[in-house]
């Protein structure tokens, strides 16, 4: 599904990305774990497409496309979903009109015909209903006087209606209470632990790996991967370090 060779990517001029190789197949979940500035978020960025993050060398393939020729909304269309450290607010616009027009403008370009009102309602109660969030919150301003757990539920409930193949979540379990942070986890197995699915989980702590098990660990340090390994490996970083495991 995502295959990513010799990434190289820098901002501001200074070089995060040092040549990072992963590949990640359909129906997997990859954490992937590290020290503050390895690396991690900027590579969540440089696949959103998010500027200022200039991509020097390497090759990144999604599916049959060359993700990097793509632009931020047709990577979202090919079916790649970006979830924040700190989701956005945006005041005066509600989260259901908010909703809408992303998923229909993606619709639009794969050729789908876009949602009704009613349908496009059905599938929002839905999957406020799975996050346990209340389908009144949905009319409100995207965000807007949210706790950080509302907002990562929120953002559990843009995943669960735009239905990607792909979700990089980065650092989803910031900022999260046990009851949210169970909730999240429980939404994220729901929406993508499925074959034709996968996920990157951009992460500091093993705590949301106790909800979403991660078929692959891998440590990032110094802008490339330097070791992979099983669900093991987040526990022994648990016990040990960055440092005694990397080494």
């Amino acid at each position: 599904m995502l295959h990513i060779t010799n990434l190289h990517a820098e901002i501001d001029g200074k070089e995060i990305l040092k040549g990072l190789s992963l590949s990640v197949n359909a129906g997997e979940v990859h954490a992937i774990m590290g020290p503050n500035g390895a690396g991690k978020s900027t590579l969540g960025y440089v696949l959103g497409g998010r500027p200022g993050y200039e991509v020097t060398e390497g090759e990144v393939m999604f599916d049959s496309h060359d993700l990097l020729a793509l632009a931020p909304h047709e990577r979202a269309a090919a079916g790649l979903f970006l979830g924040f450290q700190y989701p956005v607010e945006i005041p005066g616009v509600s989260n259901v009109q908010f909703l809408r027009e992303a998923l229909n403008a993606q619709r639009k370009g794969r050729d789908e015909a876009p949602l009704s009102g009613g349908e496009f309602l059905k599938l929002a109660k839905a999957q406020a209903a799975g996050l346990g969030m209340d389908y009144e919150m949905l009319k409100r301003p995207v965000n807007v006087g949210f706790s950080g757990g509302e907002k990562k539920r929120n953002e559990m409930v843009q995943m669960g209606i735009i239905a990607p193949r792909l979700a990089i979540l980065d650092e989803t379990d910031s900022g999260l209470d046990i009851d949210a942070l169970k909730a999240v986890g429980e939404g994220i197995n729901r929406i993508m632990r499925k074959p034709d699915k996968a996920v990157i989980l951009i992460t500091h702590y093993q705590r949301l790996l106790d909800y979403v098990a991660p078929d692959f660990v891998h440590i990032l340090s110094g802008g490339r991967i330097v070791k992979t390994g099983g669900s093991e490996l987040a526990l022994e970083l648990e016990a040990e370090g960055y440092a005694g495991v990397a080494a």
